[in-house]
């Protein structure tokens, strides 16, 4: 009987020998179903070995092989073999992540007859859809120059398009889709978030409106999102727009691809396999030899540093697509000098009350949902921690509940002090909700609408809510980083910024390159069309190199600024970091583990690698578990691969407590 070889999905390096019946045409790429201990499970076949070290009569049975689709194959294998050696996560962990979740699962019945994969998938678009396709746009001189740039460019060929909010980035997109199409090629763009695939797919579907297109990510059920990876695996979607977890979709041909907002930390998968989708995405590219086009008007300082250093090449806009639009003027607060009501200053409120007066649109923008970040008592300092986690519950008004954002437990608001029986107890801070009701009350005639993760939980939320904006039915739109990207408002001309300067001071080296990020993209809302924008920062720290470079628009003036800073701190990119993660009901489990994990890591053959000590980590407790970290560090990748290779599997050898687990992630975002 023919030996199969199967990737399961286990924390553990090794793969699996089975026999397979000579009657089930066992095939590289296939899923399998196996017996595994007293359960079943469905593993992928990796290999046809003639031989095993396991005794045959050791060896199990596979229980039956599924051909339903056609065979995986071999450059989704090479994607996610690459995936599995960098990112440290075991082959099997990684293609089961790749794969949608109703191809992981037992199916009901073997299909014998399987239906022809290339023909028209349901939640595709139709190759015969009315309509024809919208009026291109006159491009900009910058524009045409970096459409050509891509367009006649050879083989793999990596491309950073940097260009100022507005600057008509998404037009570059739709002309290269256009062009790899032209080609017989299909094209993968990826975005950060769900909530920018509605106005994608408008634009896509007026450009294109006789070309197959689907669209991938985690919000759709797991019926559809099979139906999605199939016309993608099959070649039926000529066009793909998704989240991360589109750049694993098997493209048979992949002609180029768009990674929009590439500096954007939700490209970063943080559980399981720990992967950046904008790395991945480049890896493919080199691989298919096709190019990619990473598009942002801020860019990672990892791909700013490649630009600089010829890696990339460099597309810039300078100027926005459109000649009446005009970048905002962007003016500092100083919020030591003027007093706040609830929060928003008088030059605020000014400014609110000239649009209003105007029939504009306003943003205030405030990155913390809720309607206050704790509860507290006055009289014996009590505050609302979560008994789970090292936080605090955010007093959520409108429901009457405490809510973790951390591991979703929540109350009923205590009408007293727990601790001191004190009634006067007070919500500190501010959030979203409490912003919409202060606003409320300086604004009566204002129609006010909300955006974050508490009010919009759907897409069709999401989409009427876009509506109704663009239709002028709201005037001021009080948001978290929903609102911050990739929404053209043409009536939008006013950005306020609120609390933003925590940043600044938070122990995440990353933080200020996310918050200037972030801020350069609100304050891109304003002035989009037409109509002039201003943007207004409340600050205490207005002289801030960070705050200057924002009034002058001027992302290279901060980006090497950062540089500078990181170079001289040897931290990424010009280094290279992984962190083991340990996570205990006991802090000192986790630490200990840690420490034996540092004692077996035979650094010393590794001269060029620097382990530091275990820690807590900043967050140190989350759904009752203690969590801990130890990093390490070189300033060759190489090295530190190399290291990291031999060391997860002394890791996986090492005795733990039950309950404990570790995993390693590599190019982390936050330490």
């Amino acid at each position: 009987m023919p030996i199969v070889r199967l990737a399961l999905d286990l924390p553990l390096s090794r793969l699996f020998d089975y026999r397979a019946d000579d009657a089930l045409r066992p095939r590289v790429g296939l899923r399998a179903r196996v017996p595994f201990g007293n359960k079943e499970k469905i593993g992928i076949v990796v290999a046809l070995p003639e031989e095993s070290a396991v005794k045959e009569p050791q060896l199990k049975d596979v229980i039956a092989l599924y051909d339903d689709l056609p065979p995986l194959p071999p450059d989704f294998f090479r994607l996610c073999a690459f995936a599995s050696r960098y990112y440290q996560t075991p082959l099997g962990e990684t293609l089961h992540q790749a794969l949608p979740p109703a191809l992981k699962k037992i199916p009901l019945r073997k299909s014998r007859n399987p239906k022809s994969e290339t023909a028209p998938q349901k939640g595709v678009s139709p190759a015969h859809a009315k309509g024809s396709p919208a009026a291109l746009p006159e491009l900009s001189a910058a524009q045409a120059e970096a459409v050509k740039g891509v367009a006649e460019s050879q083989g793999y060929a990596p491309f950073l398009l940097y260009g100022v909010t507005g600057s008509g980035k998404t037009e570059i997109y739709l002309r290269l889709i256009a062009s790899a199409l032209t080609r017989g090629r299909q094209a993968l763009l990826l975005v950060p978030e769900i909530n920018l695939t509605p106005q994608l797919e408008r634009h896509l579907r007026a450009r294109f409106p006789e070309v197959p297109m689907v669209f991938l990510h985690s919000a759709l059920g797991a019926a559809a999102r099979e139906r999605v990876w199939r016309a993608a695996f099959s070649g039926a979607a000529r066009i793909v727009v998704g989240t991360r977890l589109s750049v694993f979709a098997p493209l048979p041909d992949l002609g180029l691809i768009v990674v929009d907002e590439e500096h954007d930390p939700s490209y970063r998968q943080q559980d399981g396999l720990r992967y950046s989708a904008r790395d991945l995405a480049i890896w493919r590219a080199r691989e298919y030899a096709i190019p990619v086009v990473l598009g942002s008007a801020t860019p990672s300082l990892e791909s700013w540093q490649r630009a600089r250093t010829g890696h990339y090449r460099l597309l810039t806009l300078p100027e926005r697509a459109i000649t009446s639009a005009k970048l905002p003027a962007v003016r500092l607060i100083d919020t030591r000098q003027c007093r706040l009501t609830d929060g928003v200053s008088p030059a605020l409120m000014e400014a609110l009350r000239q649009r209003l007066a105007r029939g504009e649109q306003s943003l205030i923008f405030l990155n913390r949902r809720g309607y206050a970040p704790v509860l507290a008592c006055p009289a014996c300092g009590w505050l609302s921690g979560c008994p789970r986690c090292a936080a605090n519950l955010v007093v959520h008004l409108a429901d009457r509940r405490l809510r973790c954002h951390h591991c979703a437990l929540e109350t009923a608001i205590p009408r007293a002090c727990p601790v001191c029986g004190n009634q006067d107890v007070h919500p500190f801070g501010r959030g979203t909700q409490r912003l919409e009701e202060t606003l409320s009350g300086l604004f009566p005639e204002a129609r006010i609408a909300r955006v974050d993760r508490d009010s919009i939980k759907s897409r069709l939320q999401w989409e009427k809510l876009l509506e109704r904006i663009h239709q002028g039915d709201a005037d001021i739109l009080v948001g978290t980083q929903m609102l911050a990207k990739g929404h053209d408002f043409p009536r939008l001309t006013l950005v306020g910024v609120l609390s933003a300067d925590a940043a600044l001071v938070a122990p995440d080296w990353r933080a200020p390159e996310r918050l200037f990020a972030q801020l350069m993209q609100v304050a891109g809302r304003a002035g989009r069309a037409s109509l002039p924008g201003e943007v207004l920062i409340q600050s205490q720290y207005p002289r801030h190199p960070l705050y200057q470079a924002l009034v002058a628009h001027d992302y290279t003036r901060y980006a090497e600024v950062l540089l500078q800073e990181r170079q001289a701190a040897g931290f990424p990119p010009f280094s290279y970091q992984a962190l083991l993660r340990a996570e205990a009901p006991k802090m000192e489990d986790a630490l200990s583990f840690l420490r034996a994990a540092r004692e077996q890591s035979q650094s010393e053959a590794h001269a060029k690698v620097m382990l530091y000590d275990p820690v807590p980590m900043r967050l140190a407790k989350v759904m009752r578990l203690e969590r801990a970290q130890l990093l390490t560090e070189s300033f060759s990748r190489a090295a530190l691969q190399a290291f990291l290779a031999q060391w997860r599997l002394t890791l996986e050898g090492l005795p733990r407590k039950r309950q404990l687990r570790w995993q390693l992630e590599v190019d982390p975002q936050e330490i």
